[in-house]
């Protein structure tokens, strides 16, 4: 099986430089419209067999257009919804002296497991999106009629994507800071019997 993990296309939000968080619904601007028609066009000769899509309505637009092309429904999980930021919600990224993923790593003992103020943790995160992963890979294998080749698409959001590639991986949370997942990035792990591995990472070519 072949995941295909999708980061949502641009929000005004994401244009201004503001933190949007899982409680900040926001929808995509004419540019992120425009990521998803080309990503819909990108991906319309994979054999997509199914598409899920976080709750947020930034992801959910982005699916829709790229299920259009596939005769395929949105499938809604919670589990990808984005990282919870709690009080910094809407705060300019600016703000911040670092990248807002060294802010959330900064060198304190067990970081993973901090919890920003009314927010969630990075190990709580990862958790719930891998549960969602856990259940795609059980299913397809199975299902008789799924082969190596068929693909399922995730659309979510960056801590999302990166949780669920580290995790793949066997890679800590540490690992985070090293990787960036630009708006529209696709990324895919292809799973075998012997595991995860990543094939393409952060492609904006299209």
């Amino acid at each position: 099986m072949k995941l295909i993990l999708i980061r949502h296309g641009e929000t005004h939000w994401n244009k201004d430089g503001l933190i949007q968080g899982g409680d900040s619904d926001i929808q995509l601007n004419d540019t992120g419209l425009e990521q998803a028609r080309k990503l819909a066009a990108f991906l319309e000769n994979e054999p997509i067999i199914a598409i899920l899509s976080s709750p947020l309505q930034r992801a959910i637009a982005t699916a829709e257009v790229i299920a259009s092309h596939h005769q395929l429904p949105v499938e809604i999980d919670h589990g990808l919804k984005e990282l919870k930021v709690g009080d910094l919600e809407g705060m300019s990224i600016s703000k911040l002296t670092t990248t807002f993923s060294q802010f959330l790593l900064h060198r304190r003992q067990d970081r993973e497991h901090i919890k920003l103020p009314n927010g969630e943790s990075l190990v709580e995160l990862q958790g719930r999106a891998w549960e969602v992963i856990e259940r795609l890979v059980e299913k397809h294998r199975t299902n008789p009629e799924h082969n190596q080749d068929t693909a399922v698409v995730i659309v979510s959001h960056y801590f999302v994507t990166l949780a669920i590639i580290l995790k793949a991986l066997g890679l800590p949370l540490d690992y985070l800071i090293r990787f960036k997942v630009d708006l529209g990035g696709v990324s895919v792990l292809e799973f075998r019997d012997y595991g995860a591995r990543l094939v393409t990472f952060n492609d904006t070519s299209y």
